[in-house]
């Protein structure tokens, strides 16, 4: 099955829909809801990894997630090698509705990474262990030709900052990439789209949590969802990869 044709980057604004938290444009007639392949696809793995209800309550995508590297892209649940993710990846995303309007509203979005499985999935005594969170990412539109599913696509850019080019967004806390420790079996690493909940166009200021482990709630636990309710955020995309140590 392939995604076809053109796909637009859309910034838009959340609202509850069929019991599920989705989203609409706020500055263009409504898109018609559609419960797309992409997106139902993307729910049913993280149903099926356990990310859904264990990091993230349920949740209906209102926009699918590539996340690439140099070499490797994020697919839904593959397994990539801790070496070939050593450096902040690409992100884009996509709209995931039948529709060819687009929209100019500058609505930004959070990027957020987290491992559930800290020390290991057996023994989360460290879970969940923030690994990077990336303010204010805006959205253009872009087209993009025959695309492959579940990988969704990958991000062009003109500028020449390497950086830049790779995250297109403010650093909150840095990057810290996956290194799941010796004879801990494969951790879940969860990459997590937030909008913020009032629909707002301004400019994001995060909180920062006071440490990595718990994402600085101090429980056993404690991650990206209790974040980004005290935020005022809420989950608009999701995609994951698996990575373990060679010791095993």
């Amino acid at each position: 099955m392939y995604l076809h044709a053109s796909i637009a980057l859309v910034s838009l604004q959340l609202l509850q829909l069929g019991g599920y938290t989705s989203a609409l444009p706020t500055e263009q007639k409504p898109l018609r809801y559609t419960k797309s392949d992409n997106v139902q696809a993307v729910r049913d793995e993280l149903k099926k990894a356990e990310i859904i209800p264990t990091v993230i309550d349920d949740f209906l995508p209102s926009l699918t997630l590539s996340v690439s590297w140099d070499k490797k892209t994020a697919s839904l649940g593959n397994t990539i090698k801790p070496k070939h993710l050593q450096d902040a990846p690409t992100i884009t995303l996509h709209d995931s509705t039948d529709s060819d309007v687009s929209t100019t509203s500058n609505i930004t979005y959070v990027i957020t990474l987290t491992d559930p499985d800290a020390p290991s999935r057996d023994n989360p005594e460290w879970s969940e262990f923030c690994h990077w969170i990336g303010a204010n990412v805006s959205l253009t539109e872009k087209t993009y030709s025959i695309l492959p599913l579940p990988i969704f696509g990958f991000q062009e850019s003109d500028t020449d900052d390497e950086e830049e080019r790779k995250t297109g967004l403010d650093t909150v806390v840095e990057y810290k990439p996956p290194g799941p420790p010796a004879k801990t079996g494969k951790h879940r690493y969860v990459f997590l789209v937030f909008g913020p909940k009032n629909g707002t166009t301004e400019k994001l200021f995060l909180s920062t949590p006071e440490e990595r482990k718990h994402w600085g709630t101090g429980e056993e636990r404690g991650g990206v969802k209790i974040w980004a309710e005290k935020n005022g955020l809420v989950p608009v995309a999701a995609n994951f990869l698996y990575a373990q140590n060679e010791k095993q």
